[in-house]
Order: structure tokens, then C-alpha cells, then sequence
């Protein structure tokens, strides 16, 4: 059917369909007990853990720049020597020795990468032991603020107790509020306040109302620390009286006091640590400082609603959203709580709103927020999935310039990464293998078992052209094509042929931490390779054309993809994760990763509607794996059942991502332990069960469940440059909105299998008619 929409002006006002929701809240009845029950607040660059303690507070402090270590060039000089003799051992079928071969010289020099690390905490210490009443703690996700409030005393000598605590983005500083009111009186605020680290910072007083923790940075795996770094509290009352120790600053009988936030350290780029963190540090401070708590506030809920309030969603409510946030949990796969659902979508987009902004680093493997100085897996960048998983949202949930420090990184990879390529392989382009830090290492780290994985910069590239697709955006396309040709001509340089068939493959690589036999993980041509080089290729063929350029190479690239080995069925009826049929007999049969189905997500090789036979192999993979996994794994089973179009599957998948043993109190996803990619992979695979955008089709409602048959969502994204609003009720589209933000033809199919044609011009809005107008 091809329908030509009338415009929005003739209709029913769009928002009128969409059901008014309560703002989205975090809320518990006690002080946090451990890091897992804190409450994270963060503005991109710095990150705080608020516990939320009646006698002690405790704010335990991030800058995204303060890793451990300096520039380091991880290059191995024997690697190139010995390339040849890993890949044939490989060749001659030798998989055990080649691994042992390129374990002993092929890493990187270290064989392990940097830390991200803390700052420490900043201590809240309140006089007088008396049990305090009415207890809450919470985090409004609408307003990024976290507040405390208790009741110290009865009658007449109540006092009653509000702390409020945000990461301003605008004014670059965290901001803690404490107020005391006694019936209509100023009540008495009675505290000390200091730093305490695990680095090598001591603490001072400085001007009487000013704390600073000043340090420099660790050194670790031989990498020496380069480091400095500085952390500043200023403290403003109203009413009472400021002391200072020299170490400590001593408030007593105020009725409020304000205290503001700053840290710096003298990173400027990963080859550059010549910054000044002290002046940094002091003149945010003083310019915040110039500010009233109104003007702080407001400047940061308006800066913060900008971007939260793009996306509303409703699944229906119960009695279960009234129970604390750790209750509901527990209680979520036998309980009926759709709330919780929506509530995790809005959480997932709050930690990506508060971890990576336009200017900060990307999201790391624990977003921006980490209370160690090693923490697991070093909170660095994991990039055989994780980092990958970090940005899924961004896009479909309306938050597309927080991509933005990604796409920075992959800048300073291609840098970073064409000298290992040459280094480590003697090819042109660039390369990085399976994780990277702060510093830019490209190198393969932690044993050839895990990190002989070549093909992160092809996926790291699909997030250009996602974004791309998102945003039909020319000059970003102009600034990301020449990353992904780098990354293309690297493999172009470094594929070989396999000799059975004369495919194309890599070698030496993996399957991203599976091993086919016991302990050996290295092979050729892997199929989650072939499948990232697929879309490499298309992408770098597909953006060349749009831009008009690289004629020779796009023939070059399309000769190649041609080459590449197919997708294969295996006797189980399974995709096969490697060129031989080897699923069966792997050691972990039910490994977290699914790497071979990249195919089917992120990615849309494999397509329920349009390639059955393999979306039906890729379904048999699925039931193979296991549903029950890690807290990410979990997160991209639940985004691969959505593509599936299994509604109660990917229901199920949820109910064990939403579980104590996978989502710890304060929300945060449980690997264990934390890990915040899989926060980011429930919010994409919440998101993708309402509105799919690949294959040139809009999907609308794909994978509904029973457990929401009433609700809204509103303003999804859609691949072509489309924002959707859908309404539903009793499991039945009843209405969806349409705004276009560039001229186009659109192929919109619903949840009954209709397709229509949707022709829409820049600007338009639209409502698509359903069985119920």
C-alpha cells in the first residue's frame, strides 16, 4: 500500500495521545551500605558515588581523565618477525602452538593496559548520635539530583534534614546542598568536612573555606606515573561559623551550607599531560562560586532536560512502583511491574547523559564511575563488545551527540593504531585489537587467548556510519569516512586466503574470548570477523559514492567483500561461530559471548524477514548459548530475541537481567561485578522491542510483550532521520507520530505485518493512520 500522509496541523495534536508519566525515580528507605547501593550523579567529565549517610556522607569522586600510567608506545619489535610463523601454524591446522607462538610475541610491551582510577572521597562527619525518622533517599532521573532527607528528634526539637547533590554540566562542578529547618526556625548544621585517598595526594586548607587534594598519578606495569592532579571543595554557609585544622574544615550551627566541587588534572591529549590542573581546578571553583545554589540548579536541570526529556515512556503502572528500588527488583520476575521496565530505559539514558558528553572521555567499562585504584578489567576500554554496548542506546534513544567522545577516540586510534599497524603487521591503515585506555594502546594485551582479536576498528567504525544513518548528516560523513577507510585499507593489506574454498579471511584472530578447543582460542577467519568486514566494506563502498570519491578503491573493497566466506549452517542447524563446524564440541557451551550473531545485532545481515533460513540458525545459537549469562551478556541476548520478533523471549531475558544477581541495588548491571555496559544493552534492548529502523523498514511495536499491553513511548529514533512517538493499549497499535527531519520516502511496517509507504518532507510531522482511526 503507498499512502501519502496529510500533515500533523489537520490532525489531533500529537502529544495529546502520549499518557502523563511520574517522573522516573531511584528512591530507597536507607543509607547506602556498600559502593553498589550509592547513588551515581556525573556530568560527563566527573562522577560522584552519593551514599547518602545520616552521621557520615560520603561522596566518593571521579575525574575521567586520572588513570594510572603516561604515553606509552605498546609496540613489540618482535611481532613483525614472527607473523608469518603464527599464521602458519594456523594454516596447518596447529591452533595450540600458534596461540603459545603469539602469546610470547605478539602482545603488546606490556601485555596489560592502564587503570582508570579515583580520586578518593570527600567526607561528610555530623555531630550527635540520635536515630533519625522518616528516612528517603533517591535520584530523579528528570533532574539529575540525588536527595536525602531524615528527621533527627521529636516535637518541638525536630530537625528535619535535606541534602541535595548534582554534577552541574554547565558549570563544571559537583554541587552539595545541606539544609536543617526546626518547625519555621533555621535548624543547626553541625559538621567537619575532609578529603581521604588512596593516591598519593595530601590534603590542605586553603583560604579558610577551601579544601584541596593535590597529587600525582601512580605508575603501573613499568609504565611510570605523568600525571598531576587536583581536587578542590569550597564551603559557603548561611548563618553559623567555618573553622579550619589545616587538613579538615569544622562547620557549626549553620542553617545551610553550599559546597562546590572541582577537579582537574593536567591531561590535555593522550600525548600530552603539560596541563595545569591547579589553575584549572581553582578557576572553575572561583567562577561557580560567583553563582547563587538558584543559578546552579537551574542552569544544570535545564541543561540536563535538554537532552533527558527528548524520550517519555510508559508501560502502565502498579502498586509495585511504590516499593523501594532494591524491592522491586527483587521482586521484578514474579511480580508485575512494567514501571521498572521504563524506569531501566530512563536509567540506562541518565548514565550515558552523565558519563559521555561532547569534550569528556567516552563511557569506560564502569562509565565514569570507579572507587579504585585497579579496578576488574582496569574500567578501561573493552572493545570486543563493551564499549561497543556502551553507545547502543544513543542513537535510537535520542541522545546522538553523546557518541561524540567516541568518535573522538576513534580519531586518536586511527593515529595510535596506523603505527601498530605498521609495527605489528607491516600493512597501512590502522588497527586496534581488543582493548584501549586512556593513553591510546592498540596493541593485543592479557594473552593471545583473549586480546589476538584484530577487527575493533571495524567495529568501532560501524558507530560512524550508525550515526550516519541516524542523522543523514553529509559533513559528518565527510569527517568519518576517512577513519573507516583507514581501518579498510588495514584489512585490505592483511587478509589472507584460506585454501579450501579461496575466502578471505583474518589471521591470526579469534572469537572474541571462545575457545573452540580446551584453552585455544586462535584461528583464522572467525565469522563474527567476516561479518564486521561485510559491513566495513558496504559502508566504506556506500560512503565513498555519497561523497563521491575513492572510485578504485570502492572496486577494490566490493572484489573483497565478494571474497569473504558466507554465513554457514552448522549440523546443530546453528549459525557456526568458526569456518569449521566446531559449536558442539567448544569447551564452554554456554559462553557469555555471542560474537557470531553481530550478524543479526547490531548489526542487520540476518533478518527475521528478509533472510529466514539464517535468522532461524541464528535463533537456534541463541537456544544453544542459554539464556542466563553475565549482566552484558544478558544485555545483547535480550537485544537479539527483540530482532527476533519474540516478545515473551526477550521478556524472559529481561526478567534475568532484572534480578538481584544481575542488577544491584542501586540499578547499577552485576557482571559481577559492576559492569555499566550491560545497563546500556537492557536500555537499547528495551528500546529495539518497541521500534526497529533497519533493512529499510520501520518497525513499529516488533517484539511487544503481554506485560505491557497499554503504553507510550515518545520520541524514538529511526534510521533515515525519523523521530517516532507510538501509543498502544490491550496489545494493539492504536496511534504512532511521525517527524522527519530530512525529505524522504519511508517503508513503515506495523505490528500486523501491514507495510506502508510513508512520504514525508523536512520538518513534517505526521500521524499514521491505524486499524483503529
Amino acid at each position: 500500500m503507498r499512502l501519502r500522509l496529510i500533515p500533523f496541523f489537520s490532525l489531533l495534536v500529537g502529544s495529546a495521545v502520549l499518557s502523563a508519566t511520574e517522573p522516573p525515580v531511584l528512591h530507597y528507605d536507607r543509607p547506602a551500605a556498600e559502593w553498589v547501593e550509592a547513588l551515581p550523579v556525573g556530568n560527563g567529565r566527573l562522577g560522584a558515588m552519593v551514599f547518602g549517610g545520616i552521621h557520615q556522607e560520603r561522596l566518593q569522586l571521579n575525574e575521567d581523565t586520572l588513570w594510572a600510567g603516561g604515553p606509552y608506545d605498546p609496540a613489540n619489535p618482535d611481532a613483525l618477525t614472527h607473523l608469518p610463523e603464527v599464521r602458519a601454524l594456523i594454516a596447518q591446522g596447529d591452533f595450540a602452538a600458534a596461540q603459545k607462538l603469539a602469546d610470547t610475541t605478539l602482545l603488546g610491551q606490556p601485555r596489560i593496559q592502564m587503570p582508570y582510577q579515583t580520586i578518593g572521597d570527600l567526607l561528610f562527619s555530623f555531630s550527635g548520635g540520635d536515630a533519625a525518622t522518616g528516612y528517603r533517599r533517591e535520584l530523579n532521573l528528570d533532574t539529575a539530583v540525588a536527595t536525602t532527607t531524615y528527621t533527627i528528634g521529636g516535637g518541638d526539637w525536630a530537625t528535619h534534614y535535606t541534602r541535595e547533590v548534582f554534577a552541574s554540566p554547565v558549570d563544571e562542578v559537583i554541587v552539595v546542598r545541606l539544609t536543617a529547618r526546626s518547625g519555621n526556625n533555621p535548624g543547626e548544621l553541625n559538621f567537619a568536612l575532609g578529603f581521604q585517598s588512596p593516591q598519593m595526594a595530601p590534603s590542605h586548607t586553603v583560604d579558610g573555606h577551601t579544601l584541596t587534594l593535590t597529587g600525582r598519578n601512580g605508575g603501573f606495569a613499568g609504565i611510570p606515573g605523568a600525571l598531576t592532579f587536583q581536587a578542590r571543595a569550597r564551603v559557603m554557609l548561611e548563618g553559623g561559623t567555618l573553622d579550619d585544622d589545616g587538613q579538615h574544615l569544622h562547620i557549626r550551627g549553620a542553617s545551610s551550607a553550599l559546597i562546590l566541587i572541582s577537579a582537574a588534572t593536567s591531561f590535555n591529549h593522550y600525548d600530552d599531560v603539560s596541563g595545569d590542573p591547579v589553575a584549572r581546578s581553582a578557576a572553575t571553583l572561583d567562577d561557580a562560586s560567583a553563582k547563587s545554589y538558584a543559578d546552579l540548579l537551574a542552569a544544570h536541570t535545564a541543561e540536563h532536560q535538554r537532552l533527558f526529556r527528548r524520550v517519555s515512556i510508559d508501560l502502565g503502572r502498579t502498586p509495585a512502583a511504590d516499593l523501594t528500588t532494591d524491592e522491586r527488583v527483587r521482586r521484578f520476575a514474579s511480580g508485575n511491574d512494567p514501571a521498572l521496565a521504563a524506569l531501566y530505559l530512563q536509567y540506562g539514558r541518565y548514565l550515558l547523559i552523565s558519563s559521555s558528553r561532547p569534550h569528556s572521555q567516552p563511557a569506560n567499562l564502569q562509565g565514569i564511575w570507579n572507587d579504585s585504584l585497579n579496578p576488574p578489567w582496569q574500567s578501561k576500554y573493552t572493545l570486543n563488545i563493551n564499549a561497543q554496548m556502551n553507545y547502543w542506546p544513543a542513537e535510537l534513544t535520542h541522545l546522538p551527540e553523546l557518541s561524540e567522545p567516541l568518535f573522538d577516540l576513534i580519531e586518536d586510534l586511527s593515529v595510535t593504531g596506523a603505527k601498530m599497524a605498521g609495527d605489528h603487521y607491516g600493512a597501512s591503515g590502522w588497527v586496534v585489537h581488543h582493548n584501549t585506555d586512556l593513553w591510546r594502546a592498540t596493541a593485543p594485551v592479557d594473552g593471545a587467548h583473549w586480546g589476538m582479536w584484530p577487527t575493533a576498528g571495524a567495529w568501532l567504525c560501524q558507530h560512524l556510519w550508525e550515526h550516519y544513518q541516524y542523522s543523514l548528516d553529509r559533513d559528518f560523513l565527510a569527517r568519518a569516512y576517512p577513519l573507516m577507510r583507514g581501518s579498510a585499507q588495514f584489512f585490505l593489506d592483511t587478509l589472507v586466503e584460506e585454501p579450501t574454498h579461496g575466502w578471505l579471511v583474518t589471521s591470526p584472530s579469534i572469537s572474541p574470548e571462545n575457545a573452540h578447543q580446551p584453552g585455544v582460542s586462535i584461528v583464522a577467519g572467525p565469522a563474527m570477523d567476516t561479518q564486521l568486514l561485510r559491513d566495513l566494506f558496504d559502508a566504506c563502498i556506500a560512503a565513498a559514492e555519497i561523497l563521491e570519491q575513492d572510485a578504485d578503491l570502492r572496486d577494490r573493497l566490493a572484489a573483497a567483500r565478494d571474497r569473504l566466506p558466507p554465513h554457514q549452517i552448522g549440523a546443530q542447524g546453528q549459525l557456526q561461530e568458526w569456518l569449521e563446524d566446531w559449536d558442539d564440541q567448544a569447551p564452554e557451551p554456554h559462553h557469555r559471548h555471542v560474537s557470531h550473531l553481530y550478524g543479526l545485532y547490531p548489526s542487520d545481515q540476518i533478518d527475521v524477514l528478509t533472510t529466514p533460513d539464517l535468522a532461524q540458525a541464528a535463533g537456534r545459537s541463541l537456544e544453544l548459548r542459554g539464556d542466563d549469562a553475565t549482566g552484558w551478556a544478558i544485555g545483547w541476548r535480550l537485544n537479539l530475541w527483540a530482532r527476533l520478533h519474540e516478545p515473551e523471549r526477550a521478556m524472559d531475558i529481561l526478567k534475568l537481567l532484572l534480578r538481584p544477581e544481575r542488577s544491584y541495588p542501586n540499578l547499577f548491571d552485576a557482571h559481577p561485578p559492576f559492569q555499566i555496559d550491560g545497563n546500556f544493552g537492557g536500555t537499547a534492548g528495551i528500546a529495539e522491542m518497541l521500534l526497529q529502523s533497519h533493512g529499510g523498514r520501520i518497525q513499529l511495536l516488533p517484539a511487544l510483550p503481554a506485560a505491557w499491553p497499554t503504553g507510550s513511548v515518545r520520541g524514538l529514533r529511526a534510521r533515515g532521520g525519523l523521530t517516532v512517538d507510538l501509543t498502544w493499549q490491550d496489545g494493539r497499535l492504536t496511534q504512532a507520530w511521525f517527524t522527519a527531519i530530512r525529505s524522504g520516502q519511508f517503508v513503515v511496517r506495523t505490528p500486523d505485518g501491514r507495510t506502508t509507504e510513508l512520504t514525508l518532507s523536512a520538518g513534517q510531522r505526521t500521524a499514521f493512520p491505524t486499524p483503529s482511526n
